[in-house]
């Protein structure tokens, strides 16, 4: 997808930023704010102003007695976690990238993995919003408390977030555990593996009876990282280089796809490694890919799964990528994909330029019948007629867009398709 906005501004202040939202609406324009351009969707696309993160970049404060870093929000999560590991601070979890900006990667509901700890936007204790009229409101659990409820997964339809305070601790060591399982051990295992490890995920290579699966816990040490080179060979070799490689020959050749992923399924061997948080929860993925991920309610995972698995099976699709699963906690953000009830997550993939709109329908079907709900940032067709029915608080957002941005300054198509006019 592309976008030609008017015109395109980074404003490197709160105040410039407020200029700009005015000027936009004295012209006419809509505005959109955008990230790092990873969201599979065009939740940032605009025909009118573009507003770039690339000057707004400051670790504004780290209050260690409130347990707090407040980022602007063009900082990439990258460059918030060397901060935070300098200062000897981490953040509870994050997904399993980080290049996105911390206004990005909130505000489409980014997550990682965790049975107690959730979301990026779950870590919020704060953040700026810089609103239609260009006010500027500061947001938390006491301050505007129903800007905050619905704000920390806003889709940039309240305004601009300008400035985020996430709850930062200790930085802690996490023990991975990295090995292979048989794709009905991992039902007959899911609860339980959940339950016992903080943050559990594991991959199903499509094709086969094969997965891996990661289990990470926080540990009293010593570090103990993966060798240079091992981790060369599995995380750069096999992981992406060897992958890549494998993806392209699968595209110019689907039949060879069922052979290449029994290979792939049993690439990686069992390892356990001791790091810093962030260098665990995160992976290096150059493979490039389109994707599709929903949330579903924690006790439908198994058997949303299992009919995943058959669908495959009984199909003549082709899938090289593997089906990735993970857990998070209920919230109580207003539009997360976990607000309300323990989800699992379960993201799909193809490889970049091959089709993925059979498979993506197909999955999408099996989702949307276990009452799923879609990750803002990847692929969907879901509307807001759907997604009303699956956010008992739909109206709440719906209402406080209204208070906020009547005018609708910051709308764009995949707005109106999800929330309604």
């Amino acid at each position: 997808m592309s976008a030609a906005p008017a015109r395109a501004v980074a404003p490197a202040s709160v105040d410039e930023l407020a200029a700009e939202l005015r000027r936009a609406a004295e012209d006419g324009l809509t505005v959109k704010a955008v990230g790092s351009g990873h969201s599979f969707t065009s939740t940032a696309a605009t025909r009118g102003v573009q507003v770039r993160p690339e000057a707004l970049t400051a670790i504004r404060d780290i209050d260690r007695a409130a347990g707090t870093v407040t980022a602007e929000s063009g900082v990439r999560l990258s460059q918030l976690n060397a901060v935070l590991a300098a200062e000897g601070l981490s953040l509870a979890n994050m997904g399993d990238i980080m290049v996105q900006t911390v206004a990005g990667a909130t505000s489409t509901g980014t997550h990682g993995t965790g049975r107690d700890s959730g979301s990026m936007a779950a870590q919020i204790r704060g953040f700026e919003l810089v609103t239609a009229d260009g006010s500027v409101l500061t947001c938390s659990a006491e301050r505007n408390p129903e800007v905050f409820a619905a704000g920390r997964i806003g889709l940039g339809a309240l305004g601009v977030v300008s400035a985020i305070t996430f709850a930062v601790e200790p930085m802690f060591l996490l023990t991975a555990r990295e090995e292979p399982m048989r794709f009905d051990r991992v039902m007959a295992e899911f609860d339980q593996l959940v339950a016992e490890n903080e943050h559990f995920e594991f991959y199903w290579f499509p094709h086969t009876d094969g997965c891996t699966t990661k289990r990470n816990n926080r540990s009293q040490g010593p570090a103990a990282p993966v060798p240079p080179l091992r981790g060369w060979i599995d995380d750069e070799l096999l992981s992406n280089g060897v992958f890549q490689a494998a993806c392209a020959l699968g595209k110019a050749v689907p039949a060879a796809i069922p052979g290449i992923a029994r290979v792939s399924s049993r690439a990686l061997s069992a390892r356990t490694y001791t790091d810093i948080a962030y260098k665990v929860f995160t992976s290096p993925r150059r493979v490039r890919f389109v994707e599709m991920e929903y949330a579903v309610p924690r006790e439908a995972a198994v058997s949303v799964i299992r009919e995943l698995k058959a669908m495959v099976e009984a199909s003549d699709l082709r899938v090289s990528f593997p089906v990735e699963v993970r857990v998070a906690p209920a919230d109580d953000i207003v539009l997360s994909t976990a607000s309300g009830r323990d989800s699992a997550y379960v993201a799909v993939h193809m490889y970049r330029g091959s089709g993925y709109q059979r498979y993506f329908t197909a999955v999408e079907r099996i989702m949307v019948a276990a009452g799923g709900r879609p990750h803002w940032g990847k692929i969907h067709t879901r509307d807001a007629e759907y997604l009303s029915g699956v956010y008992p608080r739909f109206g709440e957002f719906t209402q406080l867009r209204d208070r906020l941005d009547p005018e609708r300054l910051f709308t764009n198509s995949y707005l109106r398709r999800v929330l309604g006019a």
